[in-house]
C-alpha cells in the first residue's frame, strides 16, 4: 500500500498528506455501480415483472433522483467520469476498451486516491474498465483492495458476434493486482455477483472502525448474463429478471452489513449503472421509457436511475427531479468527507445542496455536455429544463436478439435539435424554432465546450 500511495503522490499531487486520526467520524461511501442497467429496471422507477423489495427499501430510506445523468453511455467513458469526476472531453478516456488498453492517465486523480488521501480505506470489487497496464489497475490507482475482471464479461472467447478476436484475450479474474482465475469460462460468470458481494460484506465488516469507500461496479445486467443457482429461475420472468433478483440480494447483503456493524447513519450509499440498456440483446436487456438505449445521447443512454441514502441527511422516502451528473460525485464527496480535490482540473462541482433538497439550491453548472465515443453531440441546461442536440448520426434498433443473439442496429440522422425536458422527457419534438434564444444560448455552450475539449 505504501508504493500505491507513493505514486499517488507523485502523480496526482494532492498536495495533503494523509489525515487518517482526522478522518474519524467521518460519513463511509458505498456506490453500487451497475453495468448496462435500463433506468426502468428495479421498482420505485419502474413496473417490473420481477420483484426488487431491497432496491425498494433502499428507496424508502433516501431519495430517488429521476434525473441523474452520466456524460457518455458507453462503459469506459462512464466508469472513468464517475472516478475522476472530469468530462470524457478531457480524459480522452472514450468508448469501452478493449483488453491491454491504457485507459485513464495517471494524471488524473482517481476518487479512490483522493480518499486515500483523507484515510480512508478503499476497495473496489467488480468491473474495472479504466485501464489495464500496471499504473493504471485498482492497485495502482487508489483502492486497498480489489477483486474482478479487468473489462466486460462479454470480452472473452464465448463472445456471440467475434469469438475468434476476443478468444485472444483471456478473461482474467484479479484479486488484490494478481491473477487468480486464469481464464474465466461460463462455470465461473454466474458466481461474479456473489464474489463480489461476499468481498464488500466481509470489508465492511474488517472496516467498521475506519472511514471507507466501497465502489462496487457489478458486471450484471452486461451481457452474457449468467446468475448463481441460488437465484436461477426464481423471478418466474426469464434470465434477465433472475439477474435483476439477484443484484437486489447483493443490494440487501451490503445494506445489511452496514447494518449490523452500526454503520447506517454514517454511510452514504448510491445506487446506479454506467448508462442505460443495451436494447440489441432483446429479452436480455434492461428497460428505459426514454429515447434509444446505450451508446447514444438520447436519455434512454445517459439517464439512469440514481438512489442515494445517508440517514439524517438526505430525506427518506424523498423523490428528487433535480439534474446532476456522475461527474459531480467526487467532489461532492470530498465535500462531504473533508477530503481535498485533486490538484488536476476537473469538470464536476459539488452539488450536496441538490442531494439534500435544500430549499432554492440551483445546479451550478451552466451546461452538461453528452458525448459518444470521440463525437461531441449536445448539451443539456445545468436545470434540465432544455436539451440541444447537435447534428450526428446515432444508432438507432432495426430488431433485437434473444436469448444472448444480438440484434441489429441501423443508423440514423438528427439535425439541429431543441426539447423541452420538463414538458417532452422523450425527446420526441424539436422546439428550435419557437424557442431561438435558448437554443443560441446553447449553441454559443457547445461551441465553448468544443473549443476547451475538441480542438
Amino acid at each position: 500500500m505504501l508504493s500505491t500511495r507513493r505514486s499517488f503522490l507523485k502523480t496526482a499531487a494532492l498536495g495533503a498528506p494523509s489525515l487518517l486520526s482526522g478522518a474519524s467520524g467521518a460519513p463511509n461511501i458505498v456506490i453500487i455501480f451497475l453495468d448496462d442497467s435500463g433506468w426502468a429496471d428495479f421498482r420505485p422507477f419502474g413496473k417490473t415483472n420481477y420483484p426488487t423489495p431491497n432496491v425498494e427499501s433502499l428507496a424508502s430510506q433516501g431519495c430517488c433522483f429521476q434525473n441523474f445523468y452520466v456524460p457518455q453511455a458507453i462503459c469506459s467513458a462512464s466508469r472513468s467520469a464517475l472516478l475522476s469526476g472530469c468530462y470524457p472531453g478531457r480524459t480522452k478516456v472514450v468508448g469501452a476498451h478493449p483488453p491491454g488498453a491504457r485507459g485513464l492517465d495517471p494524471k488524473y486523480a482517481t476518487l479512490g486516491q483522493v480518499m486515500q488521501s483523507r484515510g480512508y480505506r478503499t476497495a473496489c470489487f467488480g468491473k474495472w474498465h479504466i485501464g489495464d497496464q500496471p499504473d493504471t489497475r485498482p492497485p495502482a490507482r487508489g483502492f486497498d483492495e480489489s477483486c474482478g475482471l479487468m473489462y466486460s464479461n462479454d470480452m472473452w472467447e464465448y463472445h456471440p458476434e467475434n469469438p475468434t478476436f476476443w478468444g485472444k484475450y483471456p478473461l482474467h479474474f484479479w484479486e488484490n493486482g494478481k491473477i487468480k482465475i486464469e481464464r474465466i469460462t461460463p462455470k465461473e460468470q454466474p458466481m461474479l455477483t456473489t464474489w463480489y458481494t461476499e468481498h464488500a460484506v466481509d470489508f465492511i465488516r474488517r472496516n467498521k472502525s475506519n472511514p471507507f469507500l466501497l465502489y462496487v461496479p457489478h458486471n450484471m445486467p452486461h451481457v452474457p448474463l449468467f446468475v448463481s443457482e441460488k437465484f436461477k429461475g426464481k423471478s418466474g420472468a426469464g434470465m434477465y429478471g433472475d439477474v435483476m433478483m439477484e443484484i437486489d440480494w447483493s443490494v440487501s447483503e451490503i445494506t445489511k452489513a452496514l447494518h449490523a456493524n452500526g454503520l447506517d447513519d454514517n454511510t452514504l450509499v448510491i445506487f446506479t449503472s454506467d448508462n442505460g440498456p443495451w436494447i440489441s440483446y432483446g429479452n436480455w436487456a434492461g428497460k428505459t421509457p426514454f429515447r434509444e438505449a446505450k451508446g447514444t445521447s438520447f436519455d434512454g443512454g445517459t439517464r439512469s436511475a440514481c438512489i442515494m441514502r445517508y440517514p439524517g441527511k438526505i430525506k427518506a422516502g424523498a423523490v428528487s427531479h433535480k439534474m446532476f451528473s456522475t461527474v459531480d460525485l467526487l467532489p461532492t464527496i470530498t465535500h462531504i468527507t473533508g477530503a481535498k480535490l485533486p490538484a488536476n482540473p476537473i469538470d464536476g462541482k459539488n452539488v450536496w445542496d441538490l442531494i439534500t433538497g435544500v430549499p432554492g439550491a440551483v445546479n451550478p453548472h451552466e451546461y452538461y455536455p453528452f458525448s459518444t465515443g470521440n463525437n461531441f453531440e449536445g448539451v443539456m441546461s445545468g436545470d434540465g429544463h432544455w436539451k440541444l442536440h447537435l447534428p450526428h448520426s446515432y444508432r438507432t434498433l432495426l430488431y433485437a436478439g434473444k436469448d444472448g443473439a444480438a440484434g441489429k442496429y441501423t443508423q440514423k440522422q438528427i439535425e439541429l435539435s431543441l426539447y423541452d425536458m420538463e414538458k417532452d422527457p422523450y425527446e420526441t419534438t424539436n422546439v428550435i424554432d419557437k424557442q431561438p434564444d435558448i437554443a443560441r444560448h446553447l449553441e454559443d455552450c457547445a461551441a465553448r465546450h468544443k473549443r476547451e475539449f475538441y480542438s
